[in-house]
């Protein structure tokens, strides 16, 4: 089977779905590169629930994103489609707006024109009210806002800091009062009658905020972040009467997290993710319960220990629904509200990747499945033990791998008697008798390998080149349970994970199927970490590759983007007091030691594992003699997204594997 990298470039990617009001269709985003090949742009798609065919509603070279639907069935998504209406903006393709899809069809009209765009909205869905995050200049009338900044562009540029964190993944935080901030803002369902509910906003709203609107729209929640007592982001639920602009915080604490909020359908609950932040313990997201008007709070099911996502209300209220890891899966599951009962959806438990969870109407599932062998596409599932997911128009472009690539489960024992789960996926029909070997170390460290679609990191364009691809869960993997999370919390990266990893590949390497002289390992991010500390340790492999990785551990605390959640990481260690003791794991400290030649790749835009730690790495391995190649995407940040960009970094990753591990 011939799978390229430019068929995988090209497919279609499902990515967002919104359930309409009546529940007999949903708006789907798909990505999808545009005429040029130099960007992902995005069009939104009808999807009948009853199995129907799928129509395109939109289309162009713009992205059109976040649908979701207003109380009267019509479609409000983002986007940042020229205006086509005359208007004095001619930057509005750099910034986002409202637009609307009328329920009884026709062309998308602009419904917001906010000076500098909208970032987030939400709509009520009983009343013809929107709240929605934007950017906002204080002290500046919002006639002017647009002029201004274009203005400012001719000017300085200095950004000055009082505190951490000064960056975010890819881009550069502020502290100036003269630049924009992100604002709560109170409309119609129109666009029309704006209200500022945050006027004294600075960076509260800066990241990512979490939003919601109650079904009478009545009242609004969103994550607000603060600096906590280590240094690192707290966050908040901020909840807002509209009508009056009243708010109030109704649920924080120190060191915690609150994360995803939904209002109940009758509104009188909120329910969250909580997250406590600890040297000593590893994040745990847990479901919560927070009421409206007392602000109690309950945590619910608090002896589960799986690692849970976003809850969605059941229409009743009497059940929430979330997806969780579960040893390389993501089924879905249901949790009683009252009593904190949780069950599996039991059809979704058997394979497979489920998330971008939303509930229709009548009570049924859907959202987004994939597995390894199958690009994302949408599903619709009755929530009973005896339903099976349904899966809806296929709009990928992908035929499924299975004639040509097969996936299985393992699990070997590690150095402690622990089994350690992963997969193994090769070609179906092996053109030699034993095949080379690729240990592909996941990210995170908190996450996992899945039985579901990558796009970045895809097993299937180096299986159809004749390779078995190993994707294990060492130590602090999801899905496991919180002590095996535990096995990576603190400064012992480079300690029982490492055991791990080098035990399933042992074990891989004396099956009848599998090359042990031609074996390679790469990762990305913690997985480039790890791949790092093997170059250290052991020359055992024929070529290594790894990906916005991190060589030092001293010299990163500094310049990777939340220094506060580093400590928190290592343990509560720092650099300062035991620099021996810090860097016990940094692969930097022990260079000398690597033989294996090594490709390393970053994206200069990464501000999480900044260029930095490429430079250094790339340096002490010339300077040692390691046969090493750098390759830089100065446009690209922790993930290379941009199309070209994905085709050149898989045409490398493919070339120097080749070399290495030909016969």
């Amino acid at each position: 089977m011939r799978y390229t990298v430019e068929q995988h470039a090209r497919l279609s990617r499902v990515s967002e779905v919104a359930a309409s009001p009546c529940g007999t269709w949903l708006a789907v985003t798909v990505q999808r590169p545009d005429r040029e090949g130099t960007k992902y742009v995005s069009d939104l798609w009808r999807v009948p629930t009853d199995g129907g065919a799928a129509v395109q509603l939109t289309r162009g070279d713009c992205k059109d994103q976040a649908p979701c639907f207003r109380h009267d069935g019509a479609l409000a998504f983002l986007s940042n489609r020229a205006p086509n209406e005359l208007k004095n903006d001619d930057d509005a393709t750099e910034r986002k707006q409202i637009w609307l899809l009328p329920s009884e069809g026709g062309e998308p009209r602009q419904l917001t024109d906010l000076p500098l765009g909208v970032v987030a909205f939400r709509c009520a869905k009983q009343a013809a009210r929107m709240v929605l995050v934007a950017p906002v200049l204080a002290g500046v009338d919002q006639s002017q806002q647009r002029e201004s900044i274009k203005r400012r562009k001719g000017g300085p540029s200095a950004r000055r800091f009082r505190s951490q964190p000064v960056r975010h993944w890819d881009e550069w935080l502020h502290q100036n009062p003269d630049l924009p901030c992100n604002h709560l803002i109170a409309c119609d369902a129109d666009g029309g009658q704006c209200v500022d509910l945050t006027p004294g906003a600075h960076s509260e709203f800066s990241i990512d905020p979490g939003l919601d609107i109650s079904a009478d729209g009545a009242r609004a929640v969103a994550t607000q972040i603060s600096l906590g007592k280590d240094r690192e982001l707290d966050s908040a639920l901020l909840l807002i009467e509209l009508a009056s602009g009243a708010s109030r915080i109704v649920a924080s604490a120190p060191s915690v997290l609150f994360e995803e909020p939904e209002f109940s359908p009758d509104g009188s609950q909120i329910a969250a993710l909580r997250s406590l932040r600890s040297p000593a313990q590893a994040l745990h997201p847990r479901i919560v319960l927070i009421d409206v008007h007392s602000g109690n709070l309950r945590q619910l099911a608090e002896s589960w220990s799986a690692w849970g996502g976003a809850p969605h209300w059941s229409p009743t209220g009497r059940h929430l629904y979330f997806c969780a890891d579960e040893r390389g899966r993501a089924p879905i599951f249901c949790l009683n509200s009252s009593s904190g009962a949780i069950e599996r959806v039991a059809a979704t438990a058997a394979h497979g990747v489920y998330e971008h969870l939303s509930v229709l109407a009548d009570g049924r599932l859907t959202g987004i499945h994939s597995t390894m062998l199958a690009a994302p596409e949408c599903f619709v599932l009755a929530p009973q033990a005896t339903a099976s997911p349904v899966a809806l128009a296929k709009l990928s472009g992908f035929e499924a791998a299975q004639d040509w690539a097969q996936c299985e489960d393992f699990d070997f024992p590690s150095t402690d008697g622990t089994p350690i789960q992963g997969f193994l996926i090769r070609p179906k029909v092996a053109t030699q008798a034993r095949l080379p070997l690729l240990l592909w170390i996941h990210g995170g460290p908190l996450g996992a390998n899945h039985d579901g679609w990558h796009w970045r990191w895809n097993p299937l364009l180096l299986v159809a080149q004749g390779y078995a691809v190993a994707l294990p869960n060492p130590r602090g993997s999801t899905g496991f349970g919180q002590d095996f999370i535990q096995g990576i919390w603190g400064n012992v990266w480079g300690d029982q994970c490492f055991k791990d990893l080098m035990a399933v590949t042992d074990a891989l390497c004396v099956r009848g199927d599998i090359d042990p002289q031609r074996t390679m390992a790469m990762g990305g991010s913690f997985g480039g970490y790890m791949t790092n500390w093997i170059g250290t340790q052991t020359d055992r492999f024929k070529c290594l590759i790894t990906h916005a990785s991190i060589a030092t551990m001293a010299q990163f605390t500094g310049t990777t983007d939340h220094p506060g959640w580093w400590y928190q990481e290592m343990g509560g260690e720092n650099p300062y007091t035991d620099r021996e003791r810090f860097d016990r794991y940094a692969p930097i400290r022990y260079v000398d030691q690597w033989r294996t030649p090594v490709l390393i790749i970053h994206g200069e835009r990464d501000y999480r594992c900044p260029i930095n730690e490429a430079l250094n790495l790339f340096e002490a391995l010339q300077y040692h003699g390691v046969p090493s190649e750098l390759l830089v995407f100065p446009d690209e940040n922790h993930w290379i997204l941009k199309p070209r960009n994905v085709i050149a970094w898989y045409e490398a990753v493919s070339e120097f594997i080749a070399r290495y591990l030909r016969d």
